[in-house]
C-alpha cells in the first residue's frame, strides 16, 4: 500500500507554497488509494512556536485535508508525536552510521569564511578529533559520492553529494539529531513509500538516500520520489515562512478555501476553475496520476 506524508516545519506561519506540497501529496496519495500521515517535524525546538502549531492545523482544516494517521491537535502531538519522543530511534540510527562519520568543531561562521563554494571546506576531516568530543557536530563523508534516482517529475536525477551538500551533519553539537537524519528515521519507521518534495530538497533526497545506503536500509531506496516545481512570489523569488502576504494565514482571514483552489487551478493551467479539495479530486481522477503528474512537468 502507498503510505505518504504531510511533514510541515513548525519554525514559521505556512505560505502558498506549503499548500500546494499538501494538496499535491493528498491528491496523489488518493488516486492511489493510499494512506497520509500528518507528522509534524519539530526536532528544532528552539524554533517552534505555539502559533505555529495551531497554524498547521488550522490551515490542514481550511484546505479540506484529512489524514489517516499522526497527530489530531496541538495537544496530542505535543503528548504522542513530536520528534522529542523519538531520539532512541535516531540515535540509534547514528549508531550504524558512525563508521562513515567525523566529529566537526567547525562554526557557521568559520565555514562561511573558509568556503569558496559555500560548502562545507573540510576543515575537520584530517582532524581525527574523537567522535564523542564535546560541543562538535557528526558529518556523513560524501567524497565521490554520486546519487541517482528515477523522479516521477524529474525523471532520472543525479546528485553529486560534494557539490551539493558535501558532508553534512547528522548530529548537531546539542547531540539533537540533524534534519536530514530525524526526517530518513522517520520515514523509515513510519513506513514511508511515496515522497512529494519541492524541487529545492533535490540535495535533501540525495543525502537520505546516501544515508540509507550507508545504514543498509533499502526499504528507502524502493520508495518513490516526486519533486514539484516551487511556488514563487511576484517578483520571482522562492516563497518564505516570513513573508506575511503569501501565508495560508492570511488567506484564511479573507475568507474560505475557494480562493486557494481557483488560484491554485490557475497557476497549474488547468481547462477548469476549481473550487474545492473535493472537486479537484474528481477532476484528478477523470485524468489519473500521469494527468496530474503532467500539470507540474508544465508548470
Amino acid at each position: 500500500m502507498i503510505r505518504s506524508r504531510i511533514a510541515p516545519t513548525p519554525s514559521g506561519y505556512l505560505h502558498k507554497g506549503n499548500g500546494v506540497n499538501f494538496v499535491l501529496t493528498y491528491l496523489l496519495t488518493k488516486l492511489q488509494s493510499g494512506k497520509i500521515v500528518l507528522r509534524i517535524d519539530d526536532m528544532d525546538q528552539a524554533r517552534v512556536r505555539p502559533a505555529y502549531l495551531d497554524d498547521i492545523f488550522l490551515s490542514l482544516e481550511w484546505l479540506g485535508l484529512e489524514w489517516d494517521e499522526g497527530p489530531e491537535s496541538v495537544e496530542d502531538h505535543l503528548k504522542k508525536y513530536s520528534q522529542i519522543h523519538r531520539l532512541d530511534r535516531y540515535k540509534a540510527l547514528i549508531e550504524s552510521l558512525l563508521p562513515y562519520s567525523f566529529a566537526c568543531e567547525c562554526s557557521r561562521k568559520e565555514i562561511s569564511q573558509n568556503s569558496i563554494d559555500g560548502q562545507y571546506p573540510g576543515t575537520c576531516k584530517s582532524k581525527n578529533l574523537g567522535l564523542n568530543t564535546l560541543l562538535t557536530s557528526l558529518r556523513i563523508i560524501t567524497e565521490n559520492k554520486t546519487i541517482h534516482w528515477v523522479d516521477l517529475i524529474k525523471e532520472d536525477t543525479y546528485v553529486r553529494l560534494d557539490q551539493s551538500i558535501r558532508d553534512f551533519v547528522i548530529q548537531k553539537k546539542d547531540s539533537n539529531p540533524a534534519y536530514q537524519l530525524s526526517s530518513l528515521s522517520d520515514d523509515l519507521d513510519m513506513g514511508i513509500n511515496f515522497i512529494v518534495r519541492g524541487e529545492d530538497l533535490v540535495p535533501s533526497t540525495a543525502a537520505q538516500l546516501h544515508l540509507a545506503n550507508l545504514s543498509g536500509k533499502e526499504e528507502f531506496r524502493k520508495a518513490s520520489f516526486l519533486h514539484h516545481p516551487l511556488v514563487q512570489d511576484e517578483n520571482g523569488y522562492k516563497l518564505s515562512k516570513s513573508n506575511g502576504a503569501m501565508s495560508l494565514q492570511h488567506w484564511r482571514e479573507g475568507g474560505d478555501s475557494s480562493q486557494f483552489y481557483e488560484w491554485f487551478s490557475r497557476i497549474i493551467q488547468l481547462d477548469a476553475k476549481i473550487y474545492s479539495i473535493n472537486e479537484l479530486l474528481d477532476y484528478s481522477k477523470e485524468i489519473g496520476i500521469e494527468g496530474v503528474l503532467e500539470w507540474f512537468r508544465q508548470t
